[in-house]
């Protein structure tokens, strides 16, 4: 059930600490004045209404205290759809309303959200519906990048980028996105957009060290169009992990009952490759997920890595991580272990 209005839970509480900006990076999106953190919180699990309100709502603000303050959203985060962005507005409300200029919260709409003809896609009708319900979620007059989530071969790219064009301008998004877009649609996107005077600031691939498909040809565009990136999944839904060394799924972890993952994934390529990588975490000082995370940030084409966590301690990882500068004989050692350059495993 939603929260209501007079819910004690929403009673502002918080105050943010005064070391927030003291450890995590920034770094300027492509060529635009938007300075990411190098780390950022995605609400795409681990906040539906399957979690209890006060444990997301302690991770939404221990990240603003460590300075994670770029917050990751879609329409249809959950379960159910939805429930990710009223999650977040309950905190925005209880917590984080005179903090609301230090945000940068993110959201999209592309894939289905709602039964019909008109809730899925990429349409002009479906992009301005969704992002209203979306501020009418998170308690916001605006969010400060919209994305469009995933091509859509239906609707003419003249359309949707119209409507993303439209929505800067009326105010309810300061900026604009793609996500899952390959390289030449990104191009055209950027173009399109540029003759209607809006810049696409950011695009949203998954990369990993399991996942190194934008290499081949997405971040050479991004480069080129002076494009930021948000990459997301970059610990491959739980893959690089020390999790699942051992060969077996413990009880609880994703691969247990993930439906992005599961035991299949378990492999004796993969046991070899996480094992490896664990051998160069521990060369390095670092743990598996960090070096992971530190490996997608080595390249500046990466603006910010977008994490999940289902507790503080991961994001204070993750922090330290953004700060870790890999040797290049470590970076060397892992491509062994890694997909190759511009694959995936």
């Amino acid at each position: 059930m939603p929260i209501a209005a007079d819910d004690p839970r929403l009673r502002p509480t918080h105050v943010a600490a005064d070391t927030r900006y003291d450890d995590v990076p920034f770094l300027r999106a492509g060529a635009s004045g938007v300075r990411l953190p190098r780390i950022s919180l995605g609400l795409w699990q681990n906040f539906g209404r399957d979690r209890s309100f006060e444990s997301q709502r302690e991770i939404i603000l221990h990240a603003v205290d460590r300075g994670v303050v770029h917050i990751d959203l879609a329409n249809n985060y959950g379960p159910p759809y939805g429930a990710a962005e009223s999650t977040f507005g309950a905190v925005i409300e209880s917590d984080l309303r005179r903090y609301r200029d230090e945000l940068f919260v993110a959201s999209k709409a592309g894939y289905d959200m709602w039964p019909g003809p008109y809730g899925d896609g990429g349409s002009r009708k479906y992009l301005v519906s969704s992002l209203d319900q979306t501020l009418a979620r998170t308690h916001l007059d605006y969010v400060d990048v919209f994305y469009h989530h995933r091509p859509d071969p239906e609707t003419p790219l003249e359309e949707t980028v119209g409507a993303l064009a439209s929505i800067v301008r009326s105010g309810k998004a300061l900026y604009v996105g793609v996500s899952n877009y390959p390289a030449p649609l990104a191009r055209r996107a950027h173009e399109l957009l540029a003759a209607e005077g809006v810049r696409l600031l950011v695009h949203q691939p998954r990369y990993s060290l399991f996942d190194r498909t934008p290499e081949a040809e997405l971040f050479p565009a991004l480069r080129d169009l002076q494009v930021g990136s948000a990459v997301f999944s970059p610990l491959a839904q739980g893959l690089l992990t020390g999790k699942y060394l051992d060969g077996t799924v413990p009880p609880g972890s994703r691969a247990a009952g993930s439906f992005f993952l599961n035991e299949s994934a378990i492999t004796d390529d993969y046991l070899r490759r996480i094992r490896g990588i664990d051998g160069v975490a521990r060369e390095v000082g670092l743990s598996i997920p960090q070096l992971a995370i530190a490996w997608v940030l080595r390249d500046p084409v990466v603006t910010t890595a977008i994490i999940g966590a289902s507790r503080p301690s991961q994001i204070d990882d993750a922090v330290a991580a953004s700060r870790a500068d890999l040797p290049a004989d470590a970076v060397a050692a892992l491509e062994e272990f890694a997909a190759p350059s511009g694959g995936s495993v």
